[in-house]
């Protein structure tokens, strides 16, 4: 068993050996939408490595270049699902916002300001900006996302 921590939740987990970071995440209850389905396609587990990189397998051809795609992906970039815990020390930074996978998901929120920066859950860049109001028109631009994730889960 490895231990990975959380930032900046300040919470760590025991997992198994070669277990992925997605599973981590997914066993703290924290929400992740897994557009791809864990297939290292899109960006909705990306996550960075504060510490601890080298405890982890190394980047698959995939995962680079879907971490290419992303906006806010650097050297500490990894996608959760394929990224698996050989050794201890690795301490995971989660990304400042929320995924999204459908414009729908955000109906509920029309005409309230933004918690927190709501994703693209291809390329990772911001949607709608912390503090800024979910409009109806906004969600409508947004319907786009629908297609293009589900062209990509045909395409995996």
């Amino acid at each position: 068993m490895k231990t990975v921590r959380f930032e900046p939740i300040n919470e760590s987990l025991e997992v198994r050996t070669q277990s992925d970071i997605l599973q981590a995440l997914l066993a703290k209850d924290l929400k992740v939408l897994m557009a791809c389905g864990g297939k290292g396609v899109c960006a909705t587990c990306h996550v960075y490595i504060k510490s601890g990189m080298d405890m982890l397998t190394p980047h698959s051809d995939r995962e680079k270049r879907s971490l290419g795609r992303i906006t806010g992906a650097d050297k500490r970039s990894r996608l959760a699902c394929q990224a698996r815990v050989l050794g201890e020390g690795v301490t995971v930074e989660l990304p400042e916002g929320m995924y999204i996978e459908r414009a729908e998901d955000l109906i509920t929120y029309v005409g309230q300001r933004a918690a927190t920066n709501i994703l693209h859950p291809i390329n990772g860049s911001v949607l709608v900006a912390r503090g800024k109001i979910i409009t109806r028109s906004r969600i409508e631009e947004l319907k786009s996302l629908n297609v293009e994730v589900a062209k990509l889960r045909e395409s995996v």
